[in-house]
């Protein structure tokens, strides 16, 4: 599969094509798992009449990081790369997208000078059909929503929860597509980096070497997760929410008995997705976006340390998502694998120039002594 996999600036410029579609079709291009076949999703979306019009959702977004005043004249320099890998189970349920310009892939009308990326990864689970369905139709709630890229934060987190719903009816004219998926999307417009995470995927960010986190795992046993869960009715038993995920957030799972809610009351496993934004500096060298199998047997830093490692190597993001597969299969991760590298430079990392400690000396009351001595002798 090596010929076949990876997805970079110079082979990623087009929108996901659906299978009903024509494959000659060139104006689309492809969300791709391992084998990069075209998703299997519906030509057209599928709404609910409540989805028409977006609301404004009530989503807490965490502030930026740091509070430093860094060169406002900064623009990254996109460059992307992805890989994923069957690994060791039997099927393959991770689907990866990356549009690296986003706005034009998506026929936006309004495309804003600068950056305009769009990157995804989705962790299916008790089937495909979920992730597919994810990879190919949130993008497109972003895309068709009037207050983008305007409002960010707010479009994207209204992305999940619609495409949620979406799937829901979906399920219910077809059961066969019963099953659920995490999915993490990060956008960078101008300097912009917007995180939205739903489950156990992760983003971190390198910065200047120093791994930053931007996203949380959401587990069921996170004390924050087991709050939300318990106050919607839900019960974490051995881990597993209700007993049936190991996930606290995920879209799909509709089939699932207790644990959706109808309407607006809501349930324990939560399509609701988490945000965390980011103003990107020179400092800033590039993310890494994986499923959580990649996460299994990484942490952040160390994923940080060994990419940027590659980097400085090879300065190619496709060579180094298969870099991080490989190791992730070498440290026998059981999970299917699926990683995406952005480059925010297009230049390597730079080596890192440790500074030189103050070094303290001190002398003991004997050698204070016999310097003394020494300097009376030289007296005489």
């Amino acid at each position: 599969m090596e010929g076949n996999n990876g997805s970079s600036s110079e082979n990623s410029s087009r929108p996901p094509i659906p299978l009903s579609a024509s494959t000659t079709t060139t104006s689309c291009r492809q969300c791709f798992s391992i084998d990069r076949v075209p998703v299997n999703c519906k030509k057209t979306l599928v709404r609910h009449q409540s989805l028409v019009k977006t609301k404004t959702l009530d989503i807490s977004v965490k502030p930026q990081l740091g509070a430093e005043n860094h060169d406002a004249d900064f623009i990254p320099i996109i460059r992307s790369g992805a890989w994923a890998d069957i690994g060791f189970r039997s099927s393959m349920e991770d689907v990866y997208i990356c549009a690296d310009n986003f706005m034009s892939d998506y026929g936006l009308k309004n495309a804003i000078d600068g950056p305009n990326s769009f990157y995804g990864v989705f962790d299916g689970h008790g089937g495909k059909h979920a992730a597919d369905f994810a990879c190919y139709h949130l993008p497109r709630f972003i895309a068709e929503d009037e207050d983008f890229p305007m409002e960010v934060e707010r479009v994207v987190a209204s992305a999940f929860l619609q495409t949620d719903s979406a799937f829901a009816k979906a399920c219910s004219l077809d059961a066969a597509l019963a099953s659920g998926t995490t999915a993490l999307a990060a956008l960078v417009v101008g300097r912009l980096l917007v995180v939205a995470n739903a489950g156990d995927c992760r983003a971190v960010l390198c910065r200047r070497g120093n791994a930053i986190d931007m996203s949380n795992d959401h587990k069921p046993m996170c004390s924050k997760e087991r709050k939300r869960i318990e106050a919607s009715g839900g019960y974490i038993y051995d881990g597993y929410l209700n007993g049936l995920l190991n996930v606290a957030r995920a879209l799909g799972d509709w089939h699932m008995e207790g644990l959706k809610g109808n309407g607006s009351d809501g349930g324990p496993l939560s399509a609701e997705p988490e945000l965390m934004t980011r103003q990107l500096t020179e400092e800033d060298e590039f993310l890494i976006i994986g499923c959580d199998g990649i996460w299994d047997v990484f942490r952040s830093q160390n994923a940080v340390d060994f990419a940027r490692r590659r980097l400085q190597e090879h300065n190619d993001p496709v060579m180094c998502s298969k870099d991080l597969v490989d190791e992730a299969l070498k440290r026998k991760s059981g999970d299917n694998l699926a990683v995406i590298v952005v480059s925010f430079q297009s230049e390597p990392p730079r080596n890192l120039v440790a500074p030189r400690p103050r070094v303290h000396r001190s002398i003991s009351a004997e050698g204070l002594r016999e310097l003394q001595s020494f300097l009376d002798d030289l007296a005489k």
